[in-house]
């Protein structure tokens, strides 16, 4: 009996380790109709993910997700049809059908394909096993549950009954909330909660009744529990106070307030949330005639004062606070506009809402449903010829462009960031949509901060034992430490007011190229580290060491740090701590080129990163042959099809070099040029010319345009690699 090859036979020469014995000896085991690919799965040669890899590698192929699929694709795919060519549908549009295949090479299966739906075919790769299985989830999913439901009998007659809500919330009205005993209940909680120096009072239903808690030094803490009968109405009457909709009990409200205690205005920001015992209600209380602090007075350590104040010192850019809410950062931005406010400078702020009233600056407060957000408040505020200008929190990336558009156009621009540290700063503004090159021209220097509660003087007493053994190592011997006892100044909680612990990092010449080149946040840390930045451990654990904290508030504020810190190399270190190079790249070998490639470089000098490279090139063949020439020499590579990517892809990679074809659609390759060395941020980055127009004056043109050098097609390999290597020595 004959023995027939395998319908994906094209697959054999992409698999290792599938001799020509081994395929023959799977060709005569193969049953009916059985592919290659799973035959080689099921003689464990290689896995699915091992051939997804190698394919897509060898041919570019592109991974589909089976996850996102389009149920629409369904209706416009018969049954029959996807399963005669063992196809999954993907997506379907007016224009296309995109389908995942293991046999992306079968043209019949394309043009049957696309006769019957009349759409263009977009092939994606998936194994076999993967698309039986979403196949049957897709079509058999009615099928299967009209044969789980034949025989069965409609005697058992399910009804739905709505949920029967708490008889006290349906009483609860506009009159219950005003009567006496209700309002005098809220004016003592609010009263008492302000007098108690707390930051949040938050009233929370539980089983059998509605706690209240205030937050006091960034710590809750229960005061009371009140019956639920009294507890309802009492979140009615705090809506009532704050214009908030005490009908509306499904959707979360917020709203404001203004009250005064004994005399003292005060502002409340009201906050409901609809939970399954009925609404939380958190109230924040801003005392908006709170004296301003100065930077002096926020109990830093020594240096970091002086270190904001130099920072303060630039008359443009953008200076960030970050930290979690509650953190301190308004204060510390107030203490700042303290520091620089004179006569003549204009300085102007828009927050939401206002927490400090200062005289001497003019002060905006965000009307959303107005149309005054942050980003239309800070638009008009440019036009008032501004000096300063603050910016309550970065939200968006509207707010985010227009404030570093003002720092790069002769404005100090101070703002907050909900950020776990100063390095992930810059990743916050890269997710918000600012990009890199921007970031690293406007920066100035990043606060981050936190609060930590202050011993209390009366009470506070020596801790005679010794410290845990994982926290042993961060404290001399010698050290004299205190714990936290309690008395009735401090409520006996031990702890009475709050002061900054910081973490600053101020930009230089490194963290600017670090951050334009997209670096990660912990390269960010760790050259912001090496130049002289202190982390938010080791200002936490100066206070420690001077009395006036604990290391038991120390690690409720801060993570402990790793033990050690791995060191970055570009290979696994040997016994002498010599970074070893690593294994050279794996990649598909072609016969394209006519020369064989020099010796790898598999890194850069003195063990750094290799080089990246960006490829600009609309050929295909012509980009693929070039990244395989370059990855074998080491390089790590990008690749863009048109100038509109490129311009993208440099922005997002920062590369070492790019080579630049000049024959693009779109934006060509002399716009590409020119766009690059007229910002600052890529200025100099090297470029490398690939064209087919070798004339004098297309040569002299690039030249003039900024190119450091000039490669006609066709070219060899060798001179390709000679090139980078001696444009990028130039440039070390």
């Amino acid at each position: 009996m004959p023995v027939t090859a395998f319908p994906d036979e094209w697959l054999a020469q992409s698999i290792e380790g599938l001799t020509p014995e081994r395929l023959l000896a799977l060709r005569g085991r193969a049953e009916s109709g059985r592919t290659l690919w799973d035959c080689v799965v099921a003689e464990k040669i290689a896995t699915d993910a091992q051939i997804i890899e190698k394919l897509c590698h060898r041919f570019r192929l592109k991974v589909a997700d089976p996850s996102r699929i389009d149920l629409t694709a369904r209706d416009g795919v018969p049954e029959q049809l996807a399963r005669r060519y063992h196809v999954l549908p993907l997506r379907l549009t007016d224009s296309f059908l995109e389908l995942g295949t293991a046999n992306p090479f079968d043209l019949d299966a394309e043009k049957a394909l696309a006769f019957a739906t009349a759409r263009e075919i977009r092939l994606f790769l998936l194994a076999p096993s993967k698309i039986r299985e979403k196949l049957d989830e897709m079509y058999k999913s009615e099928t299967a549950i009209n044969k789980l439901l034949e025989g069965m009998g409609d005697a058992e007659v399910l009804t739905t009954l709505p949920d029967a809500p708490h008889p006290e919330e349906l009483n609860v009205s506009e009159a219950d909330a005003s009567q006496k005993p209700v309002v005098r209940l809220v004016d003592m909680i609010i009263s008492e909660g302000i007098l108690s120096r707390a930051s949040d009072i938050h009233v929370e239903p539980e089983e059998g009744g509605v706690a209240v808690r205030y937050r006091i030094d960034g710590v809750l803490r229960q005061v009371m529990k009140i019956p639920r009968q009294a507890g309802l109405p009492l979140i009615s009457r705090i809506k009532i106070m704050s214009s908030l909709d005490i009908a509306d009990r499904l959707r979360p409200q917020d709203g404001r307030a203004r009250v005064a205690v004994n005399g003292q205005p005060i502002d409340l920001r009201v906050s409901t949330l609809p939970a399954q015992l009925g609404e939380k209600v958190v109230i924040r209380i801003l005392d908006s005639r709170g004296t301003v602090k100065s930077l002096d007075t926020l109990g830093l350590n020594p240096g970091e004062a002086e270190a904001i104040k130099r920072l303060l010192e630039n008359h443009e850019g953008i200076l960030l606070v970050t930290g979690p809410t509650g953190s301190g950062k308004t204060t510390t931005l107030y203490s700042a506009i303290n520091q620089i406010k004179s006569e003549g400078v204009n300085i102007v702020t828009v927050e939401d809402p206002v927490e400090y009233r200062m005289q001497g600056i003019v002060q905006v407060q965000v009307q959303e449903k107005a149309g005054l957000t942050f980003a239309a408040a800070l638009r008009s505020i440019l036009r008032q010829d501004p000096n300063v200008v603050l910016v309550g929190e970065i939200r968006d990336k509207e707010t985010a462009q227009i404030a570093v558009q003002a720092s790069l156009t002769g404005h100090l621009v101070l703002s907050t960031l909900h950020t776990n540290d100063a390095a992930n700063a810059v990743t916050r503004l890269v997710d918000i949509g600012v990009e890199s090159y921007k970031i690293a021209a406007s920066l100035r220097g990043v606060v981050a901060q936190r609060l930590m509660r202050k011993l209390c003087p009366t009470c506070k007493e020596v801790w005679m034992e010794a410290p845990p053994e994982r926290l042993r190592r961060w404290i001399p011997k010698g050290t004299p430490l205190y714990r936290a006892a309690g008395c009735p100044d401090c409520a006996m909680t031990g702890y009475r007011g709050r002061f900054s612990i910081l973490e600053i990092l101020t930009m230089t010449p490194e963290l600017e190229r670090l951050i334009a080149a997209g670096e990660p946040a912990d390269r960010i840390a760790e050259a912001a580290q090496r130049g002289g930045m202190k982390s938010l451990w080791d200002s936490g654990l100066a206070h420690v060491a001077r009395g006036e904290s604990t290391l038991d508030e120390l690690t409720r504020v801060v993570d402990i740090p790793a033990e050690a810190e791995a060191p970055r190399s570009t290979g696994a270190p040997n016994t002498v701590g010599v970074p070893l190079e690593p294994a050279a790249p794996v990649s598909t070998i072609f016969d394209l080129l006519e020369e064989s490639a020099p010796p790898a470089r598999r890194s850069g000098a003195h063990g750094q990163p290799a080089s990246k490279v960006l490829l600009v090139d609309d050929e295909d063949s012509l980009r693929k042959v070039m990244r395989d020439l370059l990855e074998r020499d080491g390089y790590v590579v990008t690749e863009a099809r048109d100038g509109v990517q490129a311009l993208d892809q440099v922005d997002r990679v920062g590369p070492d070099i790019i080579v630049l074809d000049l024959n693009l659609p779109g934006l060509d390759g002399y716009g590409v040029l020119s766009h690059l060395r007229s910002r600052p941020a890529t200025a100099n980055i090297p470029v490398i010319v690939l064209t087919a127009k070798g004339d004098e004056d297309n040569e002299v043109r690039v030249f003039e345009l900024g190119a450091d050098d000039f490669l006609t097609k066709p070219f060899r390999a060798r001179a390709l690699s000679a090139r980078l290597e001696a444009v990028l020595g130039r440039r070390r």
